[in-house]
């Protein structure tokens, strides 16, 4: 990958809706080629999906909770990421080491619900024990940095 890939991964992560013209004109490259760069990384793997970006609270998604997930047995099979994907408030799941098992993320429209989501979590097997973490603010959330190349920058 090369600074042209990360500048049209950076334009694209900005707006997803550019044309290839707007990306190729603002690297320096012709349509076609930009067209052609994007391909490739989708055929490599680097851009996963393309998709939007919606606001949780214009939908009634307020509270937002970070789950950690203790366990009594292991937690990270395709069928417990299988159950968890299959609760509308879990929007992420991972595996971590320390404490806990797994890190989730919920999202719901109050704290009722979030109560019923952590009920469905804690009760899938293996799972012994939630500690949920509600957040009061986000601060700020930012997309991965695709000009990051190494260890030890932003230190």
């Amino acid at each position: 990958m090369d600074d042209t890939d990360r500048a049209l991964l950076s334009l694209l992560q900005d707006d997803a809706t550019l044309s290839y013209a707007a990306l190729g004109a603002q690297v320096g490259l012709s349509a076609a080629a930009a067209h052609e760069r994007v391909r490739k990384l989708r055929d490599r793997g680097v851009i996963k999906r393309t998709t939007i970006e919606v606001d949780p609270a214009a939908l009634g998604l307020a509270v937002l909770a970070f789950v950690l997930v203790d366990s009594t047995a292991w937690v990270g099979s395709p069928e417990t990421a299988d159950k968890l994907r299959a609760l509308p408030p879990v929007e992420e799941a991972h595996i971590v080491a320390g404490t806990a098992s797994l890190l989730i993320k919920v999202r719901t429209a109050d704290t009722r619900l979030l109560q019923a989501a952590l009920k469905d979590i804690h009760d899938i097997a293996g799972v012994s024990g939630t500690n949920a973490i509600v957040v009061l603010e986000t601060c700020f959330e930012r997309p991965t940095n695709v000009g990051r190349t190494g260890q030890g920058e932003g230190r």
